[in-house]
């Protein structure tokens, strides 16, 4: 499907690799004026570069999703820049360090890292995107959770918690605003191909085996695929989609 978003701003956190590089392209793509906000600011800038090389408006943001402050200076600066937001996909995230953990293994530090960026991380972004969009009546949020906000692997924990935990929030949230022309979503992606999934394959070779058992499609996703999804919730098409939960697996979860 194409879209249209001329004349209007998309915002996309951890918007310069994986998914979220793919989404930041597909709104420019679209016509959408773009924020890149990533904790790499130098890879941000460079797909910025690339975007407004093609024609496109995009900005670069520096911005540590765990940090509220940050995560206000983010909007603001988008406002500042564009003089509204009208989408956001809420990408950011990381896996547990380390890779597969058992619970009672798991330190403190590594719970309060991957909760603070995975979920509080959300919140912040949330929070300070619906200031906004409260104001103008209008708007769609898109939180990227996973399959592992829908089901349970030994070695996860921490981590499903989290993606666990933006599936409640999006769902309430969405409640709160959808009589106020602004509609929340999440999307549930499977394995992607992403840098971030290659470094855990990378720290756990024998997981790739499993995966290829339960990927009923026979690959990992692309984020590129992932994108599409973000874009048809972010745009009319899917104006009575309300606090969904798309799944995005290859068929994972249909076991």
């Amino acid at each position: 499907m194409k879209y249209d978003f001329t004349g209007k701003v998309a915002l996309v956190t951890g918007g310069a690799a994986g998914m979220g590089l793919a989404a930041s392209k597909a709104y420019a793509d679209a016509g959408a004026a773009v924020a890149v906000a990533d904790i790499n600011l130098e890879e941000a800038q460079k797909l910025v570069d690339e975007i407004t090389a093609d024609g496109g408006k995009a900005i670069a943001i520096k911005c540590d999703v765990a940090d509220e402050a940050q995560v206000k200076a983010m909007v603001d600066q988008v406002i500042a820049e564009f003089g509204q937001l009208d989408m956001a996909f809420n990408n950011a995230g990381i896996q547990a360090p380390g890779g597969a953990t058992d619970v009672s293994h798991t330190t403190k530090d590594m719970y309060d890292l991957v909760e603070g960026i995975n979920l509080r991380g959300i919140w912040n972004c949330m929070k300070y995107e619906l200031m906004h969009m409260r104001e103008r009546g209008t708007g769609a949020i898109v939180n990227n959770s996973s399959v592992g906000g829908i089901v349970g692997l030994p070695g996860r924990a921490i981590y499903h918690a989290t993606k666990h935990g933006v599936i409640g929030m999006t769902k309430s949230a969405a409640l709160e605003v959808a009589q106020e022309g602004i509609r929340i979503n999440a999307i549930c992606p499977g394995t992607i191909e992403t840098p971030m999934v290659k470094e855990m394959l990378d720290k756990e070779p024998e997981l790739m085996k499993e995966l290829a058992k339960v990927q009923v499609i026979g690959r990992l996703g692309q984020p590129e695929e992932i994108a599409a999804a973000v874009m048809w919730l972010s745009s009319d098409e899917a104006s009575f989609v309300i606090g969904h939960s798309l799944v995005l697996d290859g068929g994972f979860t249909v076991h």
